[in-house]
């Protein structure tokens, strides 16, 4: 059964959408809704009317063509998002509606009018008009940026837009990424990112790396880049997430040269602590010191302490010299000085001191960086080289003296007495002086030819007993000492004779000059394994247990009494470089009151 037109006006009456109905050719609007009437910015007086006498605005717009379309034809027309433009209060309005013009029939069949249901989708239409905006600013932003962007569809992967720096950053062309899958056209980096993708897409997090290392396949050439990258999730307008933007900037260079920055610093690094270098830096406007672990050990501390217990640390008579150091420094830029420090223990040490000033804008003093040296043995070898050349100056000038004053009797006697019996006398003298003038030069010789690697072994096969024999008789004729030879007497050594002599001479010389009031002198030959061991054992004062580390340095000599000894304190540095290059070592024993045992040991073969 159809409704009656009165059921069909109340139930059109009461759409909160715009419905209205015109008739005939004419397009009479017979029915128009309240809803209809507001969009049109009309009031009921239309109604009635025709189409385009009620609604002269539509003028030049597609409405009333559709319309008399659909009236003709009878084929419904469907409109999405369709702008309409309405002069409402006075003011042109564009409005936006989803609407159908459907044609309406009479029992005949016939078509009779046209009836339109119709959506206002304006604020949608704004949102969609707004987010499309949105969408093209960002995307002219992607094209404009520096740093490589790739826009990729979220339902199938294909890439809606990349911009020229992310083509650099892969290596590809424009036409091998746009519009086809991400995978297909970078698909060396699918294993390693697609999962990351897909995470984006399910959570709807974006996820960022810095210094990412990446394997690519640019311009055809496999090549090892870092990136830093950002998967961002775009949103559409219905909040879910339509595309990911894919941000990434190539830092190879920044990484590589960050790298070779850090390879550098930690070969200073190790540079100075093989140095046994201290580090410091001095913050000259807050006093504040910050040092290194060697720099603390350098000053005998073994902790980090506060600045001024460093400078209490200084010796009372240099702490002038480093103030005056320090004041210089903040003039010429530079910071040297060489200080002796007191460490807890008491004992006294030597540093050197070096640094640059650094200065702030306005040419003020800001901070020095150095380094700090402990140069304790720089100095006592120092200390060792000049008393070296007082002691060999004078253990020269002795003999020299002696040959002067020899030469000067022998020509006074010549003169007088040709054939005085003094004259022999005074030629061994003579003779005598310069053999020991010979020794200390063979002396200074040898220390040149250590320290020039140039020290040349001769080795032959000898029997060790029959060596220190005949080395050692100078000290049998001279009657003061006797020697006691023990051990393995028939050991057959294969070494430079001439050398191992030396060190057997020196042995029994320092046993003879260092124990005086010993006449006895015990030297023994042993194997032990694959070596020979030969020691020479005193009965003297001995050595104090701090001076025997010292004992084989160059141009030391051991004063035990205040006696002070002929000899250049070269003697034992010489045998044990001699013994070193012979592959063995060398050592002693000491006990105060008993004695001292001089050994050494060398391969048989």
């Amino acid at each position: 059964m159809e409704p009656t037109e009165n059921f069909f006006r109340s139930i059109v009456e009461a759409s909160p959408f715009p419905v209205y109905m015109c008739m005939g050719e004419d397009k009479l609007i017979a029915i128009a809704n309240d809803a209809t009437l507001k969009a049109w910015g009309k009031d009921k007086s239309v109604i009635g009317k025709p189409f385009d006498e009620a609604l002269p605005d539509l003028k030049g717009q597609p409405f009333s063509t559709l319309i008399s379309e659909v009236y003709k034809t009878g084929e419904t027309y469907y409109g999405n998002n369709e702008p309409a433009e309405f002069i409402i209060n006075g003011k042109r309005q564009v409005n936006y509606f989803k609407f159908t013009f459907q044609a309406v029939r009479n029992s005949r069949d016939k078509i009779v009018g046209v009836i339109c249901f119709s959506t206002d989708v304006t604020e949608i239409e704004h949102a969609r008009q707004a987010m499309e905006e949105s969408r093209q600013t960002l995307y002219n932003m992607v094209k404009q940026a520096p740093i490589g962007i790739c826009i990729i569809n979220s339902d199938n992967l294909v890439i809606e837009m990349v911009n020229d720096s992310y083509l650099e950053l892969v290596g590809r062309k424009r036409i091998e990424m746009e519009n086809r899958g991400i995978w297909d056209a970078i698909p060396e980096a699918a294993d390693l990112y697609a999962p990351v993708m897909d995470n984006v897409i399910e959570t709807g997090q974006p996820i960022t790396a810095k210094e990412h290392k990446l394997l690519l396949v640019r311009n055809g050439i496999p090549e090892m880049v870092f990136v830093d990258f950002v998967y961002e999730p775009i949103r559409g307008f219905d909040g879910e997430i339509s595309a990911i933007m894919v941000i990434a900037i190539d830092v190879t260079e920044k990484f590589l040269a960050r790298r070779k920055i850090e390879e550098a610093e930690e070969r200073a690094r190790l540079a100075v602590e093989a140095a046994e270098i201290g580090t410091f830096d001095l913050d000259l406007i807050t006093d504040e010191l910050l040092t290194s672990e060697k720099f603390n050990k350098i000053f005998g501390f073994e902790r980090n302490v506060p600045h001024d217990l460093f400078v209490k640390a200084l010796h009372p008579d240099d702490i002038e010299l480093r103030d005056n150091a320090h004041k210089a420094a903040l003039v010429s830029g530079k910071l040297f000085y060489e200080a002796r420090i007191i460490w807890p223990d008491g004992s006294t040490h030597w540093i050197r001191a070096q640094g640059k000033v650094y200065y702030g804008s306005i040419n003020k003093p800001l901070r020095i960086l150095g380094t700090l040296l402990d140069i304790t043995e720089f100095k006592h070898l120092q200390q060792q080289k000049d008393d070296f050349i007082s002691v060999a100056s004078h253990e020269l000038k002795t003999p020299m003296t002696s040959i002067k004053a020899s030469m000067q009797l022998l020509d006074r006697l010549i003169k007088v007495d040709p054939s005085s019996d003094k004259i022999p006398q005074f030629i061994n003298r003579g003779n005598s002086s310069l053999n020991k003038m010979q020794q200390l030069v063979d002396s200074l010789l040898n220390v040149s030819k250590i320290t020039a690697g140039q020290l040349t072994l001769y080795k032959t096969n000898f029997l060790a007993s029959q060596m220190i024999s005949e080395c050692c008789d100078h000290v049998r004729l001279a009657g003061t000492h006797e020697l006691e030879l023990t051990g393995d007497t028939e050991l057959e050594l294969y070494a430079d004779r001439q050398r191992i002599d030396q060190v057997v001479v020196n042995f029994v010389n320092n046993a003879v000059k260092y124990a005086p009031e010993s006449n006895r002198i015990i030297i023994n030959i042993s194997k032990q394994d694959d070596m020979v061991k030969i020691s020479v054992q005193d009965f003297g004062k001995g050595i104090p247990a701090e001076k025997i580390p010292h004992l084989f340095e160059r141009y030391y000599r051991v004063d035990t009494s205040g006696i002070q000894y002929s000899g250049l304190g070269l003697g034992l540095y010489i045998s044990a470089e001699i013994i070193d290059r012979h592959g063995g070592q060398m050592g002693v024993e000491s006990e105060i009151g008993k004695g001292s045992t001089f050994w050494f040991t060398i391969p048989l073969n």
